[in-house]
């Protein structure tokens, strides 16, 4: 009866682990079955396959750590700041190069705390927002000023020019990519100040040169008198260069503008009869559509001195029996003016940089030399200033210019918006 009862319950038993067993295999197998198919091997047994998987993952796990490490090492030695915040634009990770540049203070990576607690800058979260609703990368320039603390010493907290790439990841969090551009912004200044000082110091022997030329070309017999006709035209290209870059510098340094109503529509027929001469030379027309009587509050000379540049540029480049149109539009209490030549247009890669000073962009519209009947009145220097000079005209103005190809004809198309539109003017 003892050995029935010892065989039954050892039946029982070897019955319970056999079960086990099996059921162990099963669990087995469905996990090998989700490892990759190189890492299972039929001919091995299933505590060696398993083995050799966690071998394996440990060893991706290790080189994925790698490339963790040296990212962050990259990111902490970069020369450009870095930050990252999440959805709700706690800042995540930044390296001292950000924290330099948005003078970031006392900031703990295991504590989060708010963007806007450690930087007050509208337009670094205005970049963020903006990149996380569109998902799209962003970039901003603007002048940032830091907060002065008792820490800071007053050389840091100097305004200093910052631009930002905003680039949208997973799960609504934001990366930014920050740009010292200060050092850049002050060399341009130390350039400009150069070249305005040493424009002061050629207006006058320039001037000077040209009083001697005219006397020798009045004394001088042909063919020696050709020769100093020739000299003229290039004297006068000089001093218009000096007296274009002298005005550029003053609009820049000093924006004041004398304000008064002016007439839009009849300040550009005078413009366009000062440069008729040069038109019918070339026999272009000029077009005009838009309100008989527009009123804008602005410096008259100086929109003068926009349209004469402007059309200057659009008679140089356009055809023979061209056409230049200019349309006027009145939209949300701004003056909308679009000029539109039938020349050969702006090169693509010229587009971005037409209004800078002294850019030369393709030489399909490089300015050429004006016939000797041309009167001296023109203003052409044909060294990039005239477009620099009329945007700076225009943000005087508190406006905007943007340059363009037309859709249609391909020619330049200059729009220029300028606000202060008078419905009912006092004169």
């Amino acid at each position: 009866m003892a050995l029935l009862e010892f065989l039954l319950g050892l039946a029982i038993g070897l019955g319970i682990w056999f079960w086990q067993c099996t059921r162990f295999q099963k669990k087995l197998q469905q996990v090998l079955r989700r490892l990759p198919s190189e890492a299972t091997e039929i001919s091995l047994p299933s505590i060696n396959l398993l083995q050799r998987a966690i071998i394996r993952q440990k060893e991706q796990n290790a080189k994925l750590q790698a490339k963790i490490d040296l990212s962050e090492y990259l990111l902490e030695v970069a020369p450009i700041g870095y930050l990252e915040v999440d959805e709700e634009n706690q800042l995540l990770c930044c390296n001292p190069q950000a924290q330099q540049l948005l003078n970031i203070q006392k900031w703990n990576p295991q504590q989060l705390r708010l963007l806007l607690e450690l930087v007050r800058s509208y337009e670094l979260d205005h970049l963020i927002d903006k990149t996380r609703n569109q998902q799209q990368p962003q970039v901003k320039e603007w002048v940032f000023h830091p907060a002065f603390t008792n820490t800071m010493s007053i050389g840091e907290a100097q305004p200093r020019t910052l631009r930002a790439f905003g680039y949208s990841l997973p799960e609504g969090r934001v990366a930014v990519f920050i740009e010292n551009r200060q050092p850049l912004v002050e060399l341009a200044q130390s350039r400009d100040r150069m070249l305005s000082d040493l424009a002061h110091e050629l207006k006058t022997p320039l001037t000077s040169i040209r009083l001697v030329a005219e006397t020798l070309h009045d004394q001088l017999q042909p063919p020696l008198q050709r020769w100093a006709a020739r000299i003229l035209p290039e004297i006068d290209r000089l001093i218009n260069l000096v007296q274009d870059w002298l005005e550029l510098n003053q609009l820049e340094a000093n924006g004041k503008l004398n304000r008064q109503n002016v007439e839009v529509r009849s300040l550009i027929n005078r413009v366009w009869e000062t440069l008729e001469p040069l038109a019918q030379n070339k026999q272009i027309q000029l077009s005009y559509s838009g309100p008989e009587v527009v009123w804008l509050n602005a410096d008259e000379s100086r929109l003068y001195r926009l349209f004469l540049n402007l059309f200057d540029n659009s008679i140089k480049y356009n055809p023979p029996t061209g056409k230049i149109d200019v349309k006027l539009s009145i939209i949300a209490a701004e003056l909308q003016i679009d000029i539109i030549d039938s020349g050969p247009g702006f090169p693509s890669s010229d587009l971005p940089y037409v209004f800078n000073r002294l850019y030369r962009g393709d030489p399909a519209r490089t300015r050429q030399q004006a016939p000797s009947t041309v009167p001296s009145y023109s203003i052409s220097s044909g060294c990039g200033l005239g477009l620099a000079i009329a945007r700076q005209i225009v943000l005087a103005h508190g406006g905007t210019i943007k340059a363009m190809n037309h859709p249609q004809t391909g020619g330049a198309w200059l729009q220029i918006l300028l606000p202060e539109v008078l419905a009912n003017p006092q004169n």
